[in-house]
């Protein structure tokens, strides 16, 4: 088994960056999910409710995130900030200490996405030395995991395999085939057998170790197209999905495996890195 893709996604629900190579943190793979938008009360805002935040694609430079939208300038963020005050924002029920990248930023994203329901939108980082904690219920005894702006886990991990599988049951149903992408995973993997990722505890190559913690449930952010920002089948894949995997003890649509570091903080990944599993 080896590795395909890595992906970050440095704001949450906007586009993201495949590498061939980066470094681990503890709180995920370096630069993913540090920014976040929100609306005028704090709570985090995404493709759920706006499906074309699809449409703004990042990139980085040595000293800044650019965001790109095909109606607008692009919006250089610096990587490093002299804003000290601090705010709170909540991603589900978790309150996060943040840091507003100014008047700039709210400007663009008024441009390029409108607003929520009357509420202006702000772009976010996720504030210096701030602490998000990880659920624990799924967590061995004694790890303690913190993550950033992502939904539960500092990484995301899925199969080719997976994937494939669904999509000969979206085909034999009559939908359509669908990348990756929809699922924005930060690791994928070739190599293994379908849905083997929900038999693991650990993953790990030369110099760094990861444990599979609990299956991700998927929501309507995967019917989304990320190319486009639309929404062609209503509901799909997570039908399929549903259909496909009857068995697991909640209910719902899952795929792919939330992930923590267990070992090798600092270390680097890349694609084409041989795997060992347990």
């Amino acid at each position: 088994m080896r590795i395909t893709q890595l992906n970050i996604y440095p704001v949450k629900s906007l586009g993201g960056i495949s590498l061939d190579a980066a470094q681990l943190t503890a709180e995920g793979l370096a630069w993913d999910r540090r920014w976040m938008v929100v609306d005028d009360m704090g709570r985090f805002v995404t493709q759920r409710q706006l499906p074309r935040m699809a449409q703004v694609r990042p990139h980085r430079e040595d000293d800044a995130l650019v965001l790109c939208h095909p109606e607008a300038e692009p919006l250089r963020v610096p990587l490093s900030t002299k804003a000290t005050e601090r705010l709170p924002v909540y991603v589900w029920e978790d309150r996060c200490e943040a840091l507003d990248e100014g008047g700039e930023a709210r400007d663009w994203l008024a441009r390029v996405l409108g607003d929520l329901r009357g509420s202006g939108l702000r772009l976010v980082r996720f504030a210096p030395n701030h602490r998000r904690r990880v659920e624990p219920d799924f967590l061995a005894a004694g790890e303690q995991v913190h993550t950033g702006f992502a939904d539960g886990y500092p990484f995301l991990v899925a199969t080719t395999a997976s994937l494939a599988m669904l999509n000969r049951a979206l085909e034999a149903s009559g939908g359509e085939v669908l990348p990756m992408d929809r699922f924005r995973p930060n690791i994928v993997i070739e190599g293994a057998e379908p849905f083997a990722e929900d038999g693991w505890r650990e993953i790990a190559a030369d110099g760094w170790r990861l444990g599979l913690r609990k299956p991700c449930q998927r929501c309507k952010i995967t019917t989304v197209d990320q190319q486009n920002g639309e929404i062609r089948h209503p509901g799909e894949p997570l039908k399929t999905l549903m259909a496909l995997k009857p068995g697991l003890a909640w209910k719902g649509a899952f795929f792919g495996q939330n992930t923590i570091l267990l070992e090798g903080e600092g270390a680097t990944i890349a694609v084409g890195d041989s795997l060992m599993v347990g």
